[in-house]
């Protein structure tokens, strides 16, 4: 190949996403808002990130495990409780909870202010639960213990 050739080629690289504020995907789920920031469409589906608001006094997910995608959560703002089967941490600003596959967890806002935080999922197998769930939500139908565990099972997950 000449010098000539080789850059006459097209180059090609991959395209960089950028999701701006305001952007992405809002779900909301009772007193939980969350914004995909990336839902793996962008990652050939290795990686999704969501930021989520909890509303003070907010209840999280029933404790469940995941069997095929860790999940990882940065607290942004505000102060999110962690329970990891039978111990409890708060993790104030600043904080970041890896939850690997397998390992029972939930989270909740129990202070009387709102708590942000990002939410990594690898894969991003996840982010479509979120959206069943409004789904359900939006269907006018109850968001019931079992019609949660029905969501979760289609992604690998199972209450603990």
């Amino acid at each position: 190949m000449t010098e000539e050739t080789k850059t006459s080629e097209p180059q090609t690289h991959p395209a960089v996403s950028v999701t701006r504020p305001g952007d992405g995907e809002l779900i909301v789920l009772g007193t939980t808002r969350m914004r995909v920031l990336e839902d793996g469409s962008h990652t050939g589906h290795r990686l999704a990130i969501a930021e989520s608001v909890l509303a003070p006094h907010t209840q999280g997910p029933p404790q469940h495990r995941h069997a095929r995608h860790d999940e990882g959560f940065y607290v942004l703002s505000g102060t999110v409780r962690f329970t990891v089967g039978d111990e409890h941490h708060d993790a104030a600003a600043g904080t970041l909870v890896m939850v690997p596959p397998g390992a029972p967890h939930t989270f909740a806002n129990p202070t009387d202010q709102p708590a942000v935080m990002l939410s990594t999922f690898t894969p991003d197998l996840y982010v479509q639960y979120f959206r069943d769930l409004q789904d359900v939500l939006a269907g006018g139908r109850p968001l019931t213990p079992q019609a949660n565990a029905d969501a979760m099972s289609r992604y690998a997950t199972e209450p603990a």
